[in-house]
């Protein structure tokens, strides 16, 4: 089993940037493929970006692309997600999910373990 913990949200302004941090413990970090979700208030949990165990491939949401980049430290057991040129419909809890597996999924069904969330709230 891995325990997940999210840190880094906040309040930030439209055009401005948040780093997310999730530190893992418990099994081995690089076992697991990690994703980033987040969910609005009255909205479903929706996939933002992952990452493969050894950083070989990443897969992004649409609406992330391009402003928000995922990265991994195995070394330190940790997961990274560079927000930029954040937009208000970015405000969400954002939740990092581990996978036991080699393959990305967007489907938050397909993940085994989660964090407990952080908060980003971006103002206009």
């Amino acid at each position: 089993q891995v325990q997940l913990v999210e840190s880094g949200g906040g309040l930030a302004q439209a055009g401005g940037s948040l780093r997310l941090t999730c530190t893992a413990t418990g099994r081995t970090f690089s076992n697991y493929a990690m994703g980033w979700f987040r969910q609005a208030p009255g909205k479903e949990r929706e996939f933002v970006a992952a990452i493969s165990r050894i950083v070989i491939n990443q897969m992004y949401s649409d609406s992330v692309k391009g402003r928000f980049a995922i990265s991994r430290d195995n070394a330190k057991n940790t997961l990274y997600l560079q927000m930029n040129s954040l937009k208000p419909e970015d405000t969400a809890v954002y939740y990092c999910a581990a996978r036991q597996s080699i393959v990305l999924s967007m489907s938050p069904r397909q993940y085994d373990y989660w964090g407990q969330g952080t908060q980003v709230s971006v103002s206009s």
